[in-house]
């Protein structure tokens, strides 16, 4: 059923990709919602052939059902979005500062806006997990 669901979500991603694509070929949107449209087809087909491959490889579908219960894959999953998080902070409060430096205040002001909303995300998701753990 769900993999029912997640093929007709795909089979959404891949018409209105098409519909982005053609407005934007026809100069009723400009390139940038045409760019996505291209996007949303290629995500929407390359989900589609993988639904089908998982219906009907068996091997493939054991080997997936493994990855999504594997403890220690959630493990390493968890690890590298905390280590990307660090590293987020890291390189866009440099940037606030190097973009200061450099007399770009606009895009200073975004690296450093993007910390402090990482930094607000992480205090609420620790606050909620902190009260369900």
């Amino acid at each position: 059923m769900k993999a029912d669901r997640n093929a007709i979500v795909s089979i959404f991603w891949v018409l209105i990709g098409i519909t982005l694509f053609v407005l934007g070929v026809t100069e009723h949107i400009d390139e940038f919602w045409s760019s996505m449209g291209s996007a949303f087809f290629v995500i929407g087909i390359l989900q589609l052939l993988r639904f089908h491959r998982l219906k009907n490889n068996d091997s493939y579908r054991e080997r997936m059902e493994i990855q999504s219960t594997d403890e220690r894959l959630h493990f390493i999953r968890s690890k590298a979005w905390a280590w990307a998080g660090y590293l987020f902070i890291l390189i866009s409060s440099i940037g606030s500062i190097a973009f200061k430096l450099a007399g770009q205040e606009l895009l200073s002001q975004a690296a450093a806006w993007s910390v402090c909303l990482m930094l607000i995300l992480f205090w609420g998701s620790y606050m909620v997990l902190r009260k369900k753990y």
